[in-house]
């Protein structure tokens, strides 16, 4: 983990970026083309969309006028809760690749565990991936027993389970959980919405290495074997969140950062949720 490029490699053999760009909330248009431009000038190469974002396009239009071989980027897009179900995620799929203007994506996950749907839409992700128009397939916000239920029945494992994660919220039963089975762990809002950027603990570990408190969670989340996608818009912050490669935490200090832990969500529980 020693620069941007850094990958770790899916339970598929498929090589996903330790560090992207999330563009939650980026408006579609100028802002998330704008934010995906900077991200990809600075060297990032994975990027983080989803259909409920309603920025496919904006992300698309970026990544096509980029001029990087799309080989070598990453792109995430996820199928939003009201289009869950088999015939109705295959549709959404279909929309998102339209909009993002690709012939594939690298990583397409089930967005929430909806209940009585997630199963059937996780068969479709199966046959997006066996068709070869996604390279990796995988889940959102799913807890313990959401993965159980589906590895119970599913063809293909899902590779990735990106969910909430940060200092606030270590979720380490199921971080145990996904290494076991072979699922990477994937944080969304790694730095809590802004919310932790002034913890006393995380501004003394910073000040050491003449980090933000922001770049000490980031490089906190790669040495716990985390992939991160930070949101930004501002292109000082894109670079300063990708700045984290040229430091290295001791044993000492990622514990101080575990014993932040206070299992408090910025988000939605996944098992009470109501969109």
């Amino acid at each position: 983990m020693d620069s941007i490029k850094a990958c770790t490699t899916l339970s598929n053999g498929v090589t996903m970026p330790w560090l992207g760009l999330g563009v939650y909330k980026v408006q579609n248009g100028e802002e998330v083309i704008n934010a995906v431009r900077t991200a990809l000038e600075i060297g990032y190469r994975h990027i983080d969309t989803a259909a409920f974002y309603e920025n496919e396009e904006g992300v698309g239009q970026a990544v096509r006028e980029s001029g990087i071989p799309r080989e070598q980027l990453f792109i995430t897009t996820k199928v939003w809760n009201s289009d869950q179900g088999y015939e109705t995620t295959l549709k959404a799929f279909e929309t998102s690749l339209k909009k993002l203007g690709l012939e594939y994506v690298d990583l397409y996950l089930v967005h929430w565990p909806v209940k009585g749907k997630y199963k059937e839409t996780y068969k479709a992700l199966e046959k997006i991936y066996k068709d070869g128009r996604a390279r990796a397939i995988g889940v959102s916000n799913f807890h313990i027993h959401h993965l159980e239920d589906l590895l119970a029945e599913c063809e293909i494992k899902p590779m990735v389970n990106q969910v909430e994660y940060h200092p606030r919220l270590t979720q380490k039963e199921l971080h145990a959980f996904c290494k076991q089975h072979g699922i990477q762990l994937e944080a969304w809002s790694p730095l809590m919405r802004g919310a932790l950027l002034e913890e006393p603990t995380l501004i003394d570990i910073g000040r050491k290495y003449g980090k933000t408190p922001a770049q000490v969670i980031l490089r906190w989340d790669l040495q716990n074997e985390v992939v991160t996608i930070p949101k930004s818009i501002t292109p000082e912050r894109i670079k300063e969140n990708a700045d984290i490669f040229d430091f290295e935490l001791t044993a000492e200090e990622m514990e101080r950062i575990d014993s932040l832990n206070l299992n408090k969500r910025s988000g939605a529980d996944p098992d009470n949720f109501n969109f």
